[in-house]
């Protein structure tokens, strides 16, 4: 029995090793970034955390995109915020279990862009560290949260529209209902995957 566990072991490690490697800690990347990890808190609209650390993982391409795109808004005087990045497919089913059935969270048994590591939760900061008001805040799912409402602030348009033009840009895709969700087009159909970081007390 132990050899065939050690066999197991042995046959598994380098999808494992695979796997993970095609991630990349983003703040390894750049530390040009800020990061408020919502779901490592009780401060969303789950009301409890979710994951045991607030990292945030992506896939390499997907991560190299948005570094790039944060060159161009630190030119502007503005730097990107991360609410959410890569989900590992448990955490998806945990959210699912809390709140099944809605629009709100993603079917597990399909899985999210957020467990592609193609997805990411955003917004923009100024200098000082300010959010720019966007209209509502981050899960917020009224009709207002839509890039459809055009009944907002100019200024709260125009600062929506910053943050698509740039992120498309670096193809990033928005979706219709969250201003805040952005999906890198290479990665949007690349593989499910659960694979689970060591919290590093940083």
């Amino acid at each position: 029995m132990k050899h065939i566990l050690q066999l197991f072991i042995t046959l598994l490690m380098p999808t494992l090793w695979a796997q993970q490697s095609d991630f990349v800690l983003l703040k390894s990347l750049s530390t040009d970034f800020v990061f408020d990890m919502k779901y490592a808190t009780p401060d969303n609209f789950l009301k409890q955390a979710v994951y045991d650390c607030g990292d945030c993982y992506l896939r390499k391409s997907t991560a190299e995109a948005l570094v790039k795109a944060n060159a161009e808004f630190l030119k502007l005087g503005y730097r990107i915020k991360l609410f959410d990045c890569y989900r590992p497919l448990a955490v998806q089913k945990k959210m699912w279990k809390i709140l099944p059935g809605t629009h709100y969270v993603a079917n597990p048994a399909k899985g999210s862009k957020h467990n592609r590591g193609a997805a990411v939760d955003l917004t923009l900061v100024d200098k000082d560290g300010n959010e720019l008001d966007m209209g509502t805040p981050f899960d917020f799912f009224g009709k207002e949260a839509h890039h459809t409402c055009t009944t907002l602030p100019k200024k709260v348009l125009e600062n929506r529209k910053l943050l698509k033009d740039i992120l498309n840009k670096y193809n990033f895709k928005s979706i219709y209902s969250e201003w805040w969700h952005y999906e890198y087009r290479p990665e949007m159909h690349s593989k499910v995957e659960d694979f689970q970081w060591e919290c590093t007390g940083e």
